[in-house]
């Protein structure tokens, strides 16, 4: 453009001068100095050239659709094609016949179907006789065409089956599945709009080894249809180890030359076995092993609509938060916990518990993200308290899911309300494209929220200083000077004496301010004891912490009658430059920052407000405080 501006005016000038005075005079002269100054970088624009994830692109890496088996048997009737469209902003009809719409639409979405007779369950509903020659499928017929309690039923026995291995052969036909999984890709491709909206492709493992306890992964496709065609997905009817999970990724790659990653579920419904040390048959744990894991599995679902699996707090008393939206009676199957299986099944302690086996074994098995997804199983993915639709049709919006079961297992039930309204995930992705996205995800640059849309950036390195919190945009900084969430720390210059961490979060426009950033530190000390401590680097207002270290309280509006709240406390951003006042660097650890809001109105107290005549319990817990989890930073003392 600048020279087609040029030969322009060149061209003018000679038009208008005489033919004698054009081969003496100059059309025009570049001064030197001009070109050294405006040319020469950086330039005055402070965003050319820039390189680096500029926003958060917020997705949902976990929904389930009608193609599910236990969800079509539950009432969903929204297909994946539907709760693509939904996801991208459009508005639909739900399965209980209500119109739904998200607030904000998506950047990007996983549509994780069960592997397991993905697609099937409708054949059975709508009464195909080959599948109902089987008396287990008619039965299972006549429960879904009832509908309601019977309906319900249905689904709890279809998840005691397949976690048993009992599910009647007519629903594991490899040729059928195939044939729905081409479908699938098919519906998923038909949505995918580079640099607008990101379909990706993706399916859940479903392993409830041993009777409901949850080792579920979703397995993420970096590739299109073309590749993931190619291979038929795993199916815990093939398996249910972990391992060969990770050995059919290995094979799929090797034929397709496509990429995959797995990402673990809540861990809280693993009964021990989420991050225990020996495999789910018994075995102890080895090289290989943590090798594989720490390939394959580089992210962990902290936070969705089962509970959030942060933290234990009978694991970190001194952790004021993380008495947070608990599951804790027991698996999938709501078979009780015995003592010692939660020490296997929260986030913290599994990073921790890495970095002695990264001592142990050279790999750690434990060095992962983490993400938050909402597990819902009604084909619309919803994290926003004001805008809840339940886990299963039965607990989608209405008066009656106030004292409703979501899980009842002869007896052994968890409530309705006792559903959380979470979570999404957040990727520092440079573009939005299935590549961008998947290689955000690949490389841990991501962080997961309970639903609330917190921008946080969280940069470590060795050289940040006061004046870096000063800025406008943290990430011209961070990359700058340091690695961001989900990296290893570079080696310390000479005469480093202790990491620095640059910490930035923006509230959501449509959310509760922020009330404090904390950074938890993890490590392991010269007794090989796991260790681990919480520092609040910045808050609201002009608090002082107490005697005992702990900051007072940011105070509470929530008028729950009303479901209302104000943002008269708190503050709309923090930022800090924080560095380690007890670093040592003889010790390996690990660092993660954690977001949290004003309290805000729950889902429940929001379903008290529209309908008058719903009948909560007097302990239901009608307050919240949503938060988001950074990905961590590791420093290791060998390097």
């Amino acid at each position: 453009m600048a020279r087609h501006f040029a030969s322009v005016l060149l061209s003018t000038t000679l038009l208008a001068t005489p033919l004698a005075a054009q081969v003496t005079t100059d059309a025009g002269t570049i001064d030197p100095e001009k070109i050294e100054r405006f040319f020469n970088q950086p330039g005055y624009s402070p965003y050319a050239g820039r390189s680096f994830p500029t926003r958060p692109l917020w997705g949902e890496q976990h929904l389930h659709t009608s193609w599910s088996p236990d969800a079509f048997a539950g009432g969903t009737r929204v297909g994946p094609d539907d709760a693509l469209r939904y996801a991208e902003g459009e508005e639909i009809t739900s399965s209980t016949g209500q119109q739904v719409r998200l607030s904000r639409p998506y950047d990007w979405m996983v549509v994780a179907d069960h592997s397991d007779a993905l697609g099937i369950v409708a054949s059975i509903y709508e009464g195909d006789p080959a599948l109902l020659a089987d008396p287990v499928l008619k039965r299972w017929h006549d429960g879904m065409q009832q509908g309601g309690e019977a309906a319900t039923a249905v689904v709890m026995e279809m998840i005691t089956a397949q976690g048993e291995g009992n599910v009647p052969e007519a629903m594991t036909d490899p040729e059928t599945q195939m044939d729905m999984w081409t479908n699938m890709t098919g519906i998923v491709e038909s949505h995918n709009k580079p640099g607008q909206f990101t379909a990706l492709i993706g399916y859940e493992w479903t392993s409830n080894y041993g009777g409901g306890n949850n080792l579920h992964r979703n397995v993420i496709y970096r590739d299109d249809k073309y590749f993931a065609d190619q291979v038929r997905p795993l199916t815990t009817f093939d398996t249910e180890q972990p391992r060969e999970l990770w050995d059919w990724m290995q094979a799929y790659e090797d034929k397709t030359g496509g990429r995959l990653l797995a990402i673990p579920h809540n861990g809280n419904l693993s009964n021990g076995l989420m991050f225990a040390t020996e495999t789910p048959d018994g075995n102890p744990i080895d090289a290989e092993w943590a090798e594989k894991r720490a390939r394959w599995e580089p992210l962990y679902e902290v936070t969705q609509s089962k509970g959030t699996s942060e933290q234990h707090p009978s694991l970190a008393p001194s952790d004021e938060f993380a008495n947070f939206e608990l599951w804790d009676k027991g698996n999938l199957n709501v078979v009780p916990k015995e003592p010692g299986m939660i020490e296997y099944e929260y986030a913290r302690q599994a990073l921790k518990r890495g970095l002695l086996l990264e001592d142990e074994f050279g790999t750690n098995p434990f060095k992962f993200g983490l993400v938050g997804s909402t597990d819902d199983h009604t084909g619309v993915s919803s994290a926003e308290e004001n805008n809840f639709w339940g886990k299963f049709p039965a607990s989608e919006p209405g008066p009656e899911r106030s004292t409703g079961n979501a899980f009842d297992f002869e007896g052994r039930t968890v409530k309705d309300w006792q559903l959380g309204a979470s979570g999404l995930t957040a990727v520092w992705a440079r573009e939005n494209t299935r590549a961008a996205i998947w290689d955000a995800m690949k490389r841990k640059e991501v962080y997961g929220t309970t639903g609330t849309r917190i921008g946080l950036r969280f940069f470590g390195g060795w050289e940040f200083e006061e004046a870096d919190a000063l800025g406008r945009n943290p990430g011209t900084v961070g990359y700058g000077k340091g690695v961001p969430m989900g990296a290893d720390l570079m080696p310390a210059p000479e005469g480093a004496e202790a990491p620095s961490f640059l910490v930035a979060a923006l509230k959501d426009p449509f959310s509760g301010n922020l009330d404090r950033i904390q950074i938890i530190k993890g490590w392991v000390d010269a007794d090989g004891a796991m260790q681990e401590k919480i520092f609040d680097v910045v808050w609201s207002g002009d608090r002082t912490p107490g005697e005992d270290g702990k900051l007072p309280s940011v105070g509470n509006t929530v008028d729950v009658p009303t479901a209302t709240f104000t943002n008269t406390i708190g503050a709309p951003e923090l930022i800090t430059v924080w560095t380690d006042p007890e670093f040592d660097p003889a010790l390996d650890a690990f660092y993660y920052a954690r977001v949290l809001e004003i309290p805000t109105p729950r889902w429940t107290a929001y379903d008290a407000a529209y309908f008058e005549e719903s009948n909560f319990p007097e302990d239901t817990v009608m307050e919240v405080i949503e938060r988001a989890y950074s990905s961590p930073i590791w420093y290791s003392a060998g390097e």
